[in-house]
C-alpha cells in the first residue's frame, strides 16, 4: 500500500478506538455486602450454603449483570467459593439482593485450622472478592473488601 492509502485507513481506526472508547459508560463500583448465609443440604455430603448478596447501585444507569463470581478468604485461605448467573437486574440508585450456591473447600479449611492452632488469640483476617460481568459494553468490576474478626 502507498503511504496516500495508509494514512486516511490509520485516521479512521483512530476514530474508531476513540468512538468506542467515549461509548463505555463511566461508572463507580457496585458495593456489595453479604445479607444472610444458610447451610443447605447437599447430595455429596460436602457443607454447602446458600449465600444473599446486597448489590448496591450508585449509578445512574442500571446494572444488567451477565454473572458474578466470589470468594472469601480467612487468614490467606480461599474457604468459600461460588458463582452465579441468575442476576436480577438492579435498576439505577437502587439495590438488589442476588441469591448463590457457594461449597466450602474442604483442604483449605484443613489449612486454615492448622494456622489457627499456631495463632490463638490473634484476630482472624479476613477477605472478599467478587468479580461482576456485564453484559454488553460496560468493563468488568472488581469488588474487595478487607477486614479483622475479632474472636
Amino acid at each position: 500500500m502507498t503511504r496516500l492509502t495508509l494514512a486516511p485507513l490509520t485516521v479512521c481506526l483512530f476514530v474508531l478506538i476513540a468512538g468506542c472508547a467515549s461509548v463505555m459508560p463511566d461508572m463507580d463500583p457496585p458495593k456489595v455486602t453479604v445479607e444472610s448465609i444458610e447451610n443447605i443440604p447437599s447430595e455429596t455430603g460436602s457443607p454447602r450454603f446458600r449465600i444473599s448478596l446486597r448489590v448496591i447501585n450508585p449509578n445512574t444507569q442500571a446494572l444488567d449483570i451477565a454473572g458474578i463470581s466470589y470468594g472469601v478468604e480467612i487468614m490467606g485461605q480461599e474457604v468459600v467459593a461460588g458463582v452465579t448467573n441468575d442476576v436480577p437486574l438492579i435498576e439505577g440508585y437502587s439495590e438488589g439482593v442476588v441469591t448463590l450456591d457457594a461449597g466450602l473447600q474442604l483442604f483449605e479449611v484443613v489449612k486454615l485450622l492448622t494456622t489457627l492452632g499456631k495463632s490463638q488469640g490473634e484476630p482472624l483476617e479476613y477477605r472478599f472478592v467478587a468479580k461482576i460481568d456485564f453484559k454488553g459494553l460496560v468493563p468488568t468490576q472488581h469488588v474487595e473488601e478487607k477486614g479483622e474478626l475479632v474472636l
